[in-house]
């Protein structure tokens, strides 16, 4: 499963164009990703792939407070409800360990909206994950709560280097939940993450797009050196990925 993530209605086109398996979708990327905005995500359920929802209010740290709490229950309800086949969350405690009460309230607002739905929804924890002190901790928690797959890079800066935390954590799921591994994935490094034993890949596959308007530089209006998603890059990603398991049968 290649998992590609998107930020705006332009990066949606180019993924399913590309070829990807399934879609995760936020805003603000380059802050490692907030809830997308409702007309963005009415556009994405449309899509022929599952789309899975980020709900993350703002950026910073993983540490929510009750108004937050609020906030966070409030997006999941209308994102299940608007047809999300998936939802990805996370929270921390300040002791660098996921916040089980908390998590344990939003998966039951997540479960009852789909209840009231009347699908299923997929639960990715988020990596909020990354920023535990102990993974193998935090991956137990995640199964007991009742997530499906756990979005990790290995607590690494990207997948490759944290590959062999990679590989443990898969050793340690034994199948009861997913490991979907993230950061800084490409087709050129694809191969050494998937030997780890993950089966899901987690990608943006954003290429450098050429310099905005100089005037939106200096206003903050954009970022010097943009960045999205093109249907060339995630096609790239597909086929190593595809050529991996070729290999492999």
């Amino acid at each position: 499963m290649l998992e590609v993530c998107v930020d705006d209605i332009g990066g949606l086109r180019q993924a399913l164009a590309g070829g990807a398996g399934r879609i995760e979708l936020c805003s603000a990327l380059a802050c490692g990703g907030l809830t997308p905005s409702a007309a963005l995500f009415g556009a994405a359920v449309r899509a022929p792939v599952p789309v899975h929802v980020l709900i993350r209010p703002r950026a910073g740290n993983f540490l929510y407070d009750a108004p937050e709490e609020e906030l966070i229950a409030g997006d999941i309800r209308a994102a299940v409800e608007g047809g999300a086949a998936g939802l990805v969350i996370g929270a921390n405690r300040a002791a660098a360990q996921l916040d089980a009460p908390l998590l344990e309230r939003l998966v039951r607002h997540a479960r009852a909206a789909a209840a009231r739905r009347g699908r299923p929804v997929s639960l990715t924890l988020h990596r909020a994950f990354d920023v535990c002190a102990d993974l193998i901790a935090a991956l137990e928690t995640a199964i007991a709560l009742g997530f499906n797959r756990v979005l990790t890079s290995g607590g690494a800066e990207s997948a490759v280097a944290g590959r062999e935390v990679l590989a443990s954590l898969v050793r340690h799921a034994r199948g009861r939940i997913g490991i979907l591994a993230a950061a800084g994935i490409d087709a050129g490094n694809v191969a050494a993450v998937l030997g780890t034993g993950v089966e899901e890949i987690h990608a943006s596959c954003q290429v450098p797009e050429p310099a905005p308007d100089a005037k939106l530089v200096r206003l903050g209006f954009a970022e010097a050196r943009p960045a999205g998603a093109t249907a060339a890059s995630v096609s790239a990603l597909a086929a190593a990925i595809e050529t991996w398991r070729r290999t492999r049968r």
